[in-house]
């Protein structure tokens, strides 16, 4: 009989591991939850080293999908368990239908729908655990996740108005980058042999276009090449650790036509994220931490930190967000006034339903001035390096002509 190793927690919250001898993992799982455990990892001994399994992660968007489709069952009237069960059995994300099971197996041996899901942090994150456990607690579960799945739709919106804003910039640069290095590797030396065979005279244009090709050709071309690809490694690595990301979100956001917007989306966010855990229940200060931690930019995330532990001192919130300098003045106008009406989840989602608009704006704004600037910088580049190859021919033939 085979023996396997596991890992679970028990009604009280406390973490049990151990082994014990099954049949099957069923079995064992079977067992434990007799004994009001509910298992987070199993494995049989001797077979903990298993093949990774690749790709198949949650997206956002099957998340936002599930939520909506939660919130109309449990709204209707059905049990939680068969909502879970039905829910699983529709993914096609294999991935997502195992965790789904997971969450299943773990509320039908008594664990509550929260605790179950955290279990499962990548894809359920703490925003969406502290409000499902809001809503357990206050028994609106339905409606808090119908707020859940409009707050992961909004999100989803703002994320792909994001990257629409920066893939066309980037692809063109990429394109423009990758034409010129085409041009000056491959084509360029071969009017620099011609021109060397028939010994006229070069232009600076030409002289300079095939210096560069010679410099691409040479050592230093794979230097550079080298040079490059080690910055790029070395700013993923220092965005990683909490001193160069801040120290890059900082550099972002400054900038002047892309700072405004992080700005706009990192105001949008917070307001958005709060709003909603206020909405739900969630008390403030838990609220300020969930929405530093979700904020997905370090400046943000450190002025939020900032204003949690004035607000746990005693303090408002409108006046600590002000001293922080990074949140515009008619946020905390607004955010104040809230305060002082005790409407302030309403006031949070009208700056974040402003925000949006105005990232949606920024956006289209955005395009509409680079998309002439990158067609002029593209044309004016290649169009360049083409036109000094010709030049000397352009004064052969006149010379010819003469």
């Amino acid at each position: 009989m085979p023996v396997y190793a596991y890992r679970g927690v028990n009604r009280a919250g406390a973490t049990i591991t151990g082994e014990r001898a099954a049949a099957s993992k069923n079995e064992l799982q079977a067992l434990l939850r007799r004994e009001n455990i509910t298992v987070s990892k199993m494995s049989e001994k001797g077979r903990e080293f298993a093949l990774p399994t690749f790709g198949g992660g949650v997206g956002t968007k099957e998340l936002a999908i599930f939520t909506r489709q939660f919130s109309v069952m449990i709204d209707a009237g059905l049990p939680l368990v068969q909502c879970l069960e039905i829910l699983a059995g529709q993914q096609e994300n294999k991935t997502f239908e195992k965790i789904l099971t997971g969450v299943r197996s773990a509320v039908e041996g008594g664990s509550t729908l929260s605790a179950a899901m955290r279990q499962y942090g990548k894809v359920f994150d703490p925003l969406y655990v502290n409000m499902v456990e809001a809503g357990e607690t206050g028994g609106i579960l339905d409606t808090i996740l119908q707020r859940l799945s409009t707050y992961i739709e909004k999100n989803v919106k703002l994320k792909r108005a994001v990257t629409s804003a920066l893939i066309y910039p980037v692809a063109v640069l990429f394109i423009a980058f990758s034409v010129i290095i085409l041009l000056l590797w491959k084509v360029v030396p071969i009017f620099a042999t011609l021109f060397a065979g028939l010994g006229v005279e070069l232009p600076l244009p030409t002289r300079i276009v095939i210096g560069l090709s010679n410099f691409i050709g040479s050592i230093y071309g794979l230097i550079i090449v080298f040079a490059i690809a080690a910055a790029i490694v070395f700013m993923n690595y220092s965005y990683k650790t909490p001193g160069g990301k801040y120290f890059l979100d900082s550099v972002l956001l400054r900038l002047p036509l892309i700072g405004i917007l992080l700005r706009k989306i990192g105001v949008a966010r917070f307001t958005r994220t709060l709003g909603t855990l206020i909405s739900s229940g969630v008390p403030i200060l838990e609220g300020l931490d969930i929405t530093a931690r979700t904020s997905g930019n370090a400046v943000i995330e450190q002025a939020i930190q900032k204003t949690r532990k004035a607000v746990e001192a005693g303090r408002t919130l409108v006046d600590p967000l002000k001293e922080t300098e990074v949140f515009p003045s008619m946020v905390t106008q607004m955010i104040g006034v809230g305060e002082q009406t005790g409407a302030m989840d309403a006031m949070l989602q009208k700056i974040a339903d402003f925000y949006e608009d105005e990232v949606d704006a920024a956006v289209k704004d955005l395009l509409t001035a680079l998309e002439p600037l990158m067609i002029v910088f593209l044309g004016g580049v290649v169009g360049g390096v083409v036109i000094s190859m010709y030049m000397p021919l352009f004064s052969m033939i006149a010379k010819l002509s003469g």
